[in-house]
């Protein structure tokens, strides 16, 4: 019988983790990015334990402050400023949407810039 060299599969980091607040950190990490920057000030508040939960409450309160000010910024400019405003919405729900599932997946999904920024803050606290 030959030896199985097929790699062992490893859980994403957030799967076998469990939140200070009685919830998987996966499913934590989703509820980080629900209600945008609110739910991740809130996580952050809450959230003692866990690296996995705090990074997702981290990039999820970076990003979508970041994403609020550029587009409150955009409605100052006359006529542009609606489109930049439109295709700042569209942006804002496909990360919305793509951040809750990679986090519900278990994965450390990292935004440029951000997702950095998140993973240093979540290592220091």
């Amino acid at each position: 019988m030959e030896p199985d060299n097929t790699p062992e599969e490893t859980p994403p980091s957030g799967a076998n983790e469990s939140s200070s607040l009685g919830l998987d950190a996966n499913v934590a990490g989703l509820l980080c990015y629900l209600l945008g920057f609110i739910s991740g000030i809130l996580f952050l508040v809450l959230e003692k334990k866990s690296s996995y939960v705090r990074f997702h409450a981290f990039q999820s309160t970076f990003t979508f402050i970041a994403l609020f000010v550029v587009q409150i910024v955009a409605n100052r400019i006359p006529a542009l400023g609606m489109l930049i405003s439109f295709a700042l919405s569209i942006v804002s729900l496909v990360l919305w949407v793509l951040l809750m599932v990679k986090a519900v997946q278990g994965e450390r999904f990292k935004l440029p810039v951000v997702g950095d920024m998140a993973e240093e803050r979540a290592a220091l606290s």
